[in-house]
């Protein structure tokens, strides 16, 4: 750097430079709010700086359009230290014992946190941030540490010399992130200067590190998402030149920097979920074009989550075989494939209707979500095939054979072996689907099933959402030997994110439905695979819950070593290279 005085030498240096600069990801620091209005320490943007970012401060501002802008250029959030958080924010009223509190940061610092946290940003929170981080996703603060604790003998957490001193230690949890940032370390010497403190992290953060007392130092997503937040004050010791706290900050640019790099790859590629029941929630009272609490697929999470497309299925749940119940549920079936062009109708500036892979390429360019239409068991149809040209010529892309109870068109995974695989009738059904152009698909249906429907069918056939049987022994679930036959025949299965497929004990997370794509890629072949989550079907686990945090789960594929090409074939690729096939036959 020249001298900050000779800044035309710095000018001159630039213009020999190849500007190599937009590599590095932007972090955004929250500035505190004085007597002189916005301010930041320096340790915070000189750590940043440091590890390879570029700080953006972020004035105390309630301006929700400005924020929001702020979101869409910042790769990272650090949330800087400062006063204490108005107790009225959280819902209670000020304890006696409350310190010094700044209410000009509260409401919109809360408010950029958990806007981050819908757009998967990384976040690292320090000291004021860590409860900041805490209050944002559903935790509660202690509004004085030794009031909150009255029975515990507590250590000085509000010490009285220079920051960038250590003042007490700090156990760090075996396994955590901070632990893995700071090389497997059992614990750390830091710094304190605080009144209040994390006592309950929430639904989505865990306890990482402690105080010998007991108070809490440090929490992390309990999700696999890139979010820390610590009590100590790590970039005090950065600016004196002490660099075991660089870590911190080195994570932090890292997850920017991984968190820019996965954006840009959604903007590049097209991403497909090939399963979503959306349409079961019609009378429900939903909201599309919100961000609709009752939802996992809206087109909030959907634009949070850098979604494209989603196919979007009328389900008919299998019911009595009579002629009065097959009407019924042609009725029922026609009323949700309406509802579906209704919400493309309704939101038609944002969102249009795709019945081809050319139409979803088309309004991908335009800078419009699109959603496809596809038909959950066969039961739609009765007994009628002519139904099947019918409901192709409405844009339906693929109708499932059955759902949970066999029906008169094969044995499900969920059924009483019936027909022994598919019935005559079902032999019918899978060739008037190759003649119309409907691709088949066969998620709950019984392996009977499978096999016949693999052997009848001209063209490829799908499983729009299963997982791997070897990791999750469900039969719904498919054989290495299924997965292998597929493939052979050209044919996809889309790893859903249902718990039950994929794990049968306890609660599965983002990181199992990784381990059943990385399975699925290892017996099928890159070109096989792809992504079917089942939202509003009961889909969706910890860390890709909802289509807002389906960047996460590419974040963790790419940390796997999938790369770019890779991607763009699981998030949809494959999936459409089958439609264009059997589309050609109509």
């Amino acid at each position: 750097m020249t001298d900050a005085l000779d800044w035309k030498a710095a000018y001159d240096a630039l213009l020999r430079t190849f500007p190599t600069h937009r590599a590095r990801p932007v972090v955004g620091i929250t500035g505190n709010f004085g007597d002189r209005g916005c301010e930041l320490a320096e340790g915070y943007f000189r750590s940043v700086l440091e590890a390879g970012g570029v700080p953006l401060v972020i004035p105390p501002y309630g301006d929700t359009e400005a924020l929001l802008a702020t979101l869409d250029r910042i790769d990272g959030l650090l949330l800087s230290g400062g006063g204490d958080i108005n107790p009225l924010c959280l819902g209670e009223e000020p304890s006696p014992a409350l310190h010094s509190i700044n209410p000009r940061r509260d409401v919109p610092e809360l408010l950029l946190t958990r806007l981050a946290y819908d757009r998967q940003i990384p976040i690292l929170g320090i000291c004021r941030g860590i409860q900041v981080l805490a209050a944002a996703l559903g935790g509660r603060l202690h509004q004085d540490i030794a009031e909150g604790l009255p029975d515990v003998k507590l250590i000085k957490h509000n010490q009285d010399l220079p920051r960038e001193y250590a003042s007490h230690s700090v156990r760090l949890q075996e396994g955590s992130l901070v632990g893995r940032i700071f090389g497997n370390a059992e614990s750390l010497a830091v710094n304190s200067f605080h009144h209040q403190s994390v006592s309950e992290p929430g639904p989505h953060l865990r306890v990482s590190a402690t105080a010998p007392d007991g108070v809490v130092e440090a929490v992390e997503s309990s999700e696999h998402k890139p979010i820390l937040g610590v009590q100590w004050h790590p970039e005090c010791f950065v600016l004196r030149g002490d660099g075991a706290q660089m870590p911190i900050f080195r994570w932090m640019v890292d997850e920017a920097r991984a968190y820019r790099e996965t954006v840009r790859l959604h903007n590049r590629i097209l991403t497909l979920d090939s399963h979503c029941d959306t349409p079961m929630f019609s009378d429900k009272g939903t909201a599309f074009n919100h961000r609709d609490p009752q939802l996992l697929v809206d087109l909030h999470k959907m634009t949070e989550g850098h979604l494209d497309a989603s196919i979007m299925v009328a389900y008919l749940p299998q019911g009595v075989r009579n002629e009065a119940a097959y009407q019924a549920v042609a009725r029922q079936t026609e009323r949700l494939l309406d509802y579906i062009q209704w919400l493309t109708e309704s939101n038609r500036k944002f969102i249009g209707l795709a019945t081809t892979p050319n139409d979803l390429y088309r309004l991908k360019r335009k800078g419009r979500k699109a959603l496809m239409m596809g038909i959950e068991n066969g039961y739609a149809i009765g007994r009628d095939l002519s139904l099947i040209g019918h409901f192709r010529q409405r844009g339906v892309v693929y109708m499932t054979l059955c759902h949970n109870g066999d029906n008169d068109i094969c044995d499900s995974a969920r059924g009483s072996q019936e027909h022994g695989g598919l019935s005559p009738f079902g032999r019918e059904v899978v060739r008037e689907m190759n003649r119309v152009g409907m691709m088949v698909d066969l998620s709950h249906g019984a392996e009977s099933s499978f096999w016949d429907a693999l052997e009848e069918s001209r063209t490829p056939i799908v499983c729009s959402h299963s997982s791997c049987r070897a990791l999750c022994d469900h039969p719904r679930n498919l054989t290495d030997e299924q997965m292998r036959a597929l493939a052979r025949k050209g044919g996809v299965m889309q790893v859903t994110l249902y718990n039950g497929f994929l794990r049968t004990d306890g609660q599965a997370t983002v990181m199992d439905a990784v381990r059943h794509i990385l399975h699925a890629v290892d017996v099928m072949g890159i070109e096989h695979v792809g992504i079917g989550t089942d939202f509003d079907g009961d889909g969706g686990v910890p860390g890709v819950a909802s289509a807002s945090e389906l960047l996460n789960l590419t974040r963790l594929l790419r940390r796997e070593g999938f790369m770019p090409d890779q991607l763009r074939l699981l998030w949809g690729e494959n999936f459409l290279r089958v439609m264009r096939q059997v589309q050609v036959k109509i």
